[in-house]
């Protein structure tokens, strides 16, 4: 099948509103990438006992935040140019436990094969001047039509519990002040991101040690299996061994 951008695939719905068209489209590449993604964590579970994902949100983005975000970068809001300059009309955002989790999904989702890796911004090794903590990557993703292929955009975010509790009220704080809020408000929330950089370091560690318990653990209930084992196979020996020596001690005489 012949495979086209979300701009070439508008050509083959004239007939249908543009606008409703790219939805189509954005919206199927929700799908696509959340069943993806919800594969690969039963698959973890399946493997390791643990799922690295908490939960899954998605949304599209709405025509006022577009035609803001179109404005705000010096763009005509249109069809074309939505398509073209705006990356998150279609966003995945995923919840994770702890920071090393949010790496080893990046990786996970880096080594599908279908998924064309635009971008990548690192927002946990270089926070935002607000205190903003985030991993980003834009993808394209397959949507497989009737007689063709449409390569969509899609914005997939990947951050802990803490991240999101920060960012969360972060932007309904910004929202109140219109994005500009009073200076102490902002050095605050910079404070706060602080405290839950901090929280993520201590909870990682935290589970470091729980794991490596775990683990001495379930070599020690080995270990101890394997002697108790070790053991009846020596005591069926030497009983085996008595035995054989009874019956030679008979035949002689």
């Amino acid at each position: 099948m012949e495979t086209q951008t979300v701009a070439e695939a508008i050509h083959n719905y004239e007939e249908i509103d543009s606008w409703n068209t790219v939805m189509f489209l954005y919206s199927a590449a929700l799908q696509e990438v959340s069943t993806k993604l919800n594969i690969l964590n039963d698959e973890f579970q399946h493997i390791h006992r643990y799922n690295p994902i908490e939960h899954i949100e998605t949304r599209l983005k709405s025509p006022e935040s577009i035609v803001k975000k179109l404005k705000k970068n010096g763009h005509e809001s249109s069809i074309e140019n939505m398509v073209r300059f705006v990356n998150d009309i279609a966003g995945v955002r995923l919840i994770c436990s702890f920071t090393s989790d949010i790496y080893q999904l990046a990786k996970m989702i880096a080594s599908q094969s279908d998924l064309e890796i635009l971008e990548i911004k690192d927002y946990i090794k270089n926070p935002k001047e607000s205190g903003y903590k985030s991993y980003h990557m834009i993808v394209t993703v397959p949507i497989f039509l009737s007689d063709h292929i449409v390569k969509t955009k899609a914005e997939i975010q990947i951050r802990t519990i803490a991240m999101d509790f920060w960012a969360t009220l972060e932007h309904k704080i910004y929202y109140k002040f219109e994005g500009n809020a009073p200076a102490y408000i902002s050095k605050q929330l910079r404070e706060c991101a602080k405290m839950v950089a901090s929280l993520d370091d201590r909870m990682l560690q935290l589970n470091d040690a729980i794991q490596e318990c775990i683990r001495e653990q379930e070599e020690k209930e080995a270990a101890e299996k394997a002697a108790r084992k070790a053991k009846r196979e020596a005591e069926k020996a030497a009983k085996e061994g008595g035995s054989s020596n009874e019956h030679k001690a008979q035949d002689k005489a």
